[in-house]
């Protein structure tokens, strides 16, 4: 871990808000009522009115459409200040109740608007077509078509509200109340109380002895909540569940495809491409790896530990900064001007602190207001790729932002493609600048851990969730019952070299996006085999692909994913795309043997 004394950056939120409860915050919230109560009074029950002079509607349409994106952002930035400001802190009584208030005005001011959408799925279908194809509405014809996706599964205005209201009780409670009981969770590591974020780092220790001390201690402390995070679980999915029967979706998954924009025989194609890789892929590294560490088998706390003799050395922050700018300073000079923002105005909060909640993230807040990026830096080189990746997130907003906010958000499956492609990036960087073999054996080894963590790994969470949420439908899942599920899933990914400990079974109770984002995992391995392939052909041929790359980043959610990566001669579709992605986590392996 770093030296106490390490100065790591906190996030500058002043360009939000100065501070909770602010004039300027509730002059804003005055605003959003106003604006909230016009669109009302301007809209509701009123879109279908003229719907038959197509030129009237469609400059009413867009009317509206400029009013609601003025509402968007402005529910964006509210929410994104009380998010950012009780995320550093969530053991803080103060600003957890900011937080729950302020989403509870938000979802009150949200409700009002629920109508726009539902009523715009009202159109008739010609007439939806003759509109689309008008001069002022042809830039939103992706969103448009989005909206009418859901047609099938959208309730009547009421309905719709109750759910809306409800969610701050039911899904979203749950949400805080696993974050808030994983944040304020403190591990016994040897006498001494870290934070669940600092024992898991113990993973990644050089010492054997550390990374068991620190496996059963976490594991642990995850089984002495088992009861309370099964429960979560077990609610999580009755919601979705019942939200699903509601809005007539056929199987769990249906809802995040269709959020994602993606077809189902596209990720099944995926999925099923991963799994049968299982063999010649983690298999074969894990037994590698047993080998490199003079192990008959690894252990469970052995799965990321670093390899004998390699440089643990802590990377200083400052270190970091430069390794991560020079890497996109030299794909892309225009890129590497916005990631140096990033670091000169303080959009990034590194520090790790009591309550802070774990892992990373980038928050697009609004296509008018600068993204914000969280991590928890220890200077493991592996923190290194996470700063690339949650900056590859921070440029892909910002380049997508002039579309505003119904065009700019991207798909969770192409929204990782930046921030894949900018760890790459910086893995590439980092390995033309070693000279010494066996410190590139250590980060070619390194890389391909991250790969299996971000494909093999996230494709058995996938597997995971859709046992589980399928389980759940013929009623309450026990402990073990998800233990089980777990060790099942986990087993046939990582393969024999891995001796699973009986408190492997434990695990799976902190991973976050099974309470936030059920079936967000594949977004991951879709990313990571999709820069593969994007990373292969800009290797082929550099000439003009910055252009394209830049294009594509610019594009945010305006195009298909079939659209976007027609320019680079991919297909997501054809499963040799996913097999190609693949092929180059086996050929590193293929090198790994070589140099062993």
């Amino acid at each position: 871990m770093l030296d106490k004394t390490t100065k790591l950056p906190e996030w500058d939120l002043s360009d939000l808000y100065d501070k909770p409860n602010s004039i300027a915050f509730e002059k804003d919230f005055d605003l959003l009522k106003s604006l909230v109560e016009e669109f009302q009074k301007e809209y509701k029950d009123k879109i279908l009115v003229d719907i038959n002079n197509i030129d009237l509607a469609s400059e009413k349409i867009k009317r509206s459409i400029i009013s609601y994106e003025k509402i968007i952002n402005l529910i964006g930035k509210l929410s994104a200040y009380a998010t950012l400001h009780h995320v550093t802190a969530t053991n803080d009584a103060l600003r957890t109740k900011f937080y729950g208030d302020t989403q509870a005005r938000i979802t009150d001011a949200a409700n009002k608007i629920i109508f726009y959408e539902l009523e715009l799925n009202k159109i008739p279908d010609d007439t939806f077509n003759d509109l689309l194809n008008t001069e002022s509405l042809i830039p939103y014809k992706t969103w448009f078509d989005n909206v009418r996706k859901y047609k099938l599964h959208q309730l009547t205005d009421e309905i719709e509200q109750i759910f809306q209201e409800k969610s701050i009780t039911s899904f979203s409670a749950w949400n805080r109340l696993f974050d808030q009981t994983i944040s304020n969770m403190k591990v016994d590591i040897n006498g001494e109380e870290k934070s669940l974020e600092e024992a898991l780092n113990k993973l990644l220790s050089t010492s054997e002895g550390d990374r068991r001390t620190a496996f059963l201690a976490v594991t642990k402390k995850l089984e002495d909540n088992s009861s309370l995070f099964t429960h979560i679980m077990n609610t999580i999915c009755q919601d979705k569940s019942i939200s699903d029967k509601w809005r007539k979706y056929d199987y769990s998954e249906q809802s995040r495809h269709l959020a994602n924009n993606i077809e189902e025989n596209v990720v099944n194609a995926l999925v099923n491409s991963v799994e049968t890789s299982y063999e010649e892929t983690s298999h074969r590294y894990y037994k590698l790896k047993s080998k490199m560490l003079g192990k008959e088998f690894l252990e469970s706390w052995d799965r990321n530990a670093p390899l004998p003799d390699s440089n643990v050395d802590n990377i200083n922050w400052n270190d970091a900064k430069d390794i991560v700018i020079g890497a996109y300073e030299e794909f892309s000079p225009d890129i590497a001007n916005i990631v140096k923002k990033f670091f000169d105005k303080n959009w990034i909060d590194a520090k790790i602190s009591d309550g802070k909640v774990t892992g990373a993230f980038a928050h697009p807040v609004t296509t008018d207001i600068h993204p914000y990026i969280l991590m928890n830096y220890q200077g493991k080189p592996r923190d290194v790729m996470t700063l690339a990746h949650e900056l590859g997130h921070g440029v892909h907003q910002v380049l997508s932002s002039n579309l505003g906010p119904l065009l700019s958000d991207t798909p969770l499956t192409l929204a990782e493609t930046a921030s894949v492609f900018g760890e790459m990036l910086t893995y590439k960087k980092l390995m033309n600048n070693i000279s010494d073999d066996f410190d590139k054996k250590v980060l070619l080894a390194s890389k391909i851990e991250d790969m299996i963590n971000t494909v093999v790994r996230q494709v058995s969470f996938y597997k995971f969730e859709q046992i589980v949420h399928k389980t759940r439908k013929q009623g309450e899942l026990t402990s073990e019952d998800l233990n089980s599920i777990w060790i099942d899933t986990q087993s046939k990914s990582l393969g024999p070299a891995i001796k699973l400990h009986e408190n492997h079974k434990f695990l799976w109770s902190y991973i976050p996006h099974f309470i936030h984002s059920p079936f967000y995992v594949y977004a991951y391995a879709f990313g990571d085999c999709l820069v593969n392939s994007l990373y292969a052909v800009y290797e082929n041929n550099k000439s003009d692909f910055v252009t394209k790359y830049i294009n594509l980043l610019s594009s945010g959610g305006s195009k298909h994913h079939s659209d976007l990566l027609a320019p680079f001669n991919l297909d997501a579709s054809n499963p040799a795309f996913w097999n190609t992605g693949i092929s180059l986590i086996s050929g590193m392996i293929d090198e790994l043997e070589e140099m062993n």
